[in-house]
C-alpha cells in the first residue's frame, strides 16, 4: 500500500458567490450530496473526514468533531488541515496516510468556507504591534513587497503577468460555477491598466474572497474495484515544506518552499517538470504563478517572463493553467479556496471539463501556498501530481 494505491472516485463542486447567505455547513451537505449520488457509496462507508481550514470557524478548536456532526458523520478518523491554502491538496495527501495506515476506509476531503458567518479570527498580538502600524494589512501588501524584490533582482514585466491573467480569465467565461461578477473578458491592456492595490500589485493580479465548496471522496483502489468505480484519480507523488528556511534571518523572499516540495514530488512520480501535461498552481497573486514555474524547474529563476512569453496556458495551449480560472477569475473560497485549483485538475483528469477540456490527460500538477509571514516568502508550499486511472 501507499499513496499510489489511493483512488479519488468523486468530485464536487457549489457555485462560487460572491456573497451568499448560506452557512458552511448548507455547502457542505452539498458536497457530500453530490459525492454520494455519484458514486454510490452509503453515507454510514464514510470513515474519515478531512477538512481545510474556514475563516468562518478558525475560532473554532472543534471544527472537525463539528462539522462531523452537522452532516451526520460518524468517522473513525477526523482532522481540519491549517496550513491556509495548502489545506486542500495536504487534506488529500492526509487521507491517503490515514487509509494507508488502516485507520479508515473511505474519506470525505471537504473544502467549505463562507462570509455569511462572523469571522472568528483574530489577529495575533505581532500583527497589531509590528504590521498593521506599518500599514501591511494583509497579502497585497505583503505580496507588494515580493513583487518589488523580484523586480529589483530580475525585472518585473507586466506584460508577461497580463498574459497568465487573460489565459486564467478566459478560462473562467468556459466554467459555468465560476463567480458571475468575474465572467467577463480581459485584455494584457485591462490588466496592465487595472487600479493599483499594493504598488506594483493590481486589482486584476488579486483574488476576490467568496463563498463556495469542493470536495473528494477518496478510498483504496481496492475499494474502489468493489464498488465497480473504474474511473479513478490517483496521486503519484506529494512534496510538502513549511517555513522554509526559517533558521535563517534573511532570506531572498523570491525562492520559496516549492523548490523543494517540486523536488520531492517529481521524484516519487518519476517525472521532471518537462513532463507535465496541465497545472493548476495556487494563485492567490498573479506573480506566484510565475515564482512557481520557477522554482518547480520550468524555468531557472528570473527567467518566468520568459517563459510565459514562449507557451501559450490555455486549455488547446501546450501548457494549459488553471483551466477553470484558477481563484483569481473564478473567485477564492476563502481558506478553502485551494480546493478550486485541486478539483479543477481531477476534473480535467476525469475526462470532465467540456468546453474547456484539455487534451493531454496523463497527468496534472497542482500547487498550494499557504500563509504569508513577515519580511520572508509564505509559510507553506505544496506539490502533487495527480495521474487517471493509476
Amino acid at each position: 500500500m501507499g499513496m499510489q494505491d489511493t483512488a479519488i472516485v468523486g468530485f464536487a463542486e457549489t457555485k462560487i458567490v460572491e456573497k451568499s447567505d448560506r452557512d458552511v455547513w448548507e455547502l457542505g451537505a452539498e458536497i457530500l450530496e453530490e459525492l454520494l449520488n455519484r458514486t454510490g457509496f452509503e453515507k454510514q462507508e464514510i470513515d474519515g473526514l478531512i477538512l481545510s481550514s474556514s475563516i468562518t470557524g478558525s475560532g473554532n478548536c472543534f471544527w472537525s468533531q463539528t462539522t462531523a456532526d452537522q452532516l451526520a458523520l460518524e468517522v473513525d478518523f477526523c482532522q481540519t488541515v491549517d496550513i491556509g491554502g495548502c489545506s486542500p491538496t495536504a487534506a488529500l495527501a492526509r487521507a491517503a496516510i490515514a487509509i494507508d495506515a488502516g485507520l479508515c476506509t473511505t474519506v470525505l476531503c471537504l473544502y467549505a468556507d463562507t462570509q455569511a458567518a462572523e469571522n472568528n479570527a483574530r489577529p495575533r498580538g505581532f500583527q497589531q504591534e509590528w504590521q498593521v502600524p506599518q500599514g501591511l494589512l494583509g497579502p497585497p501588501t505583503s505580496f507588494g513587497f515580493i513583487s518589488n524584490r523580484y523586480d529589483h533582482q530580475f525585472g518585473l514585466d507586466l506584460s508577461a503577468l497580463g498574459k497568465l491573467a487573460v489565459a486564467q480569465r478566459d478560462g473562467a467565461l468556459l466554467n459555468d460555477l465560476a463567480c458571475e461578477k468575474l465572467r467577463k473578458p480581459i485584455t494584457v491592456d485591462d490588466y496592465i491598466n487595472s487600479r493599483l492595490i499594493a504598488d506594483p500589485v493590481r486589482l486584476l493580479d488579486s483574488v476576490m474572497v467568496c463563498d463556495g465548496a469542493s470536495g473528494l471522496l477518496v478510498t483504496s483502489k481496492k475499494n474502489a474495484a468493489r464498488k465497480g468505480l473504474t474511473k479513478i484519480v490517483t496521486p503519484i507523488g506529494y512534496g510538502e515544506r513549511s517555513t522554509y528556511r526559517a533558521s535563517e534571518s534573511i532570506v531572498d523572499v523570491t525562492d520559496t518552499g516549492h523548490r523543494v516540495a517540486g523536488a520531492r514530488a517529481f521524484k516519487q512520480a518519476g517525472l521532471a517538470a518537462k513532463d507535465i501535461a496541465s497545472i493548476h498552481p495556487y494563485d492567490d497573486f498573479i506573480i506566484a504563478i510565475m515564482l512557481q514555474f520557477e522554482m518547480l524547474g520550468f524555468c531557472k529563476q528570473g527567467e518566468g517572463a520568459a517563459f510565459i512569453r514562449e507557451h501559450e496556458f490555455n486549455h488547446l495551449g501546450d501548457l494549459p493553467l488553471n483551466t477553470g480560472g484558477g481563484q483569481i477569475s473564478a473567485g477564492q473560497c476563502g481558506l478553502a479556496g485551494g480546493g478550486t485549483n485541486l478539483i479543477e485538475a481531477v476534473r480535467q483528469l476525469f475526462g470532465e471539463g467540456d468546453k474547456r477540456q484539455v487534451k493531454n490527460t496523463k497527468n496534472a500538477l497542482v500547487t498550494g501556498i499557504g500563509g504569508i509571514p513577515y519580511a520572508r516568502n509564505w509559510s507553506s508550499s505544496v506539490v502533487m501530481i495527480l495521474t487517471p486511472n493509476g
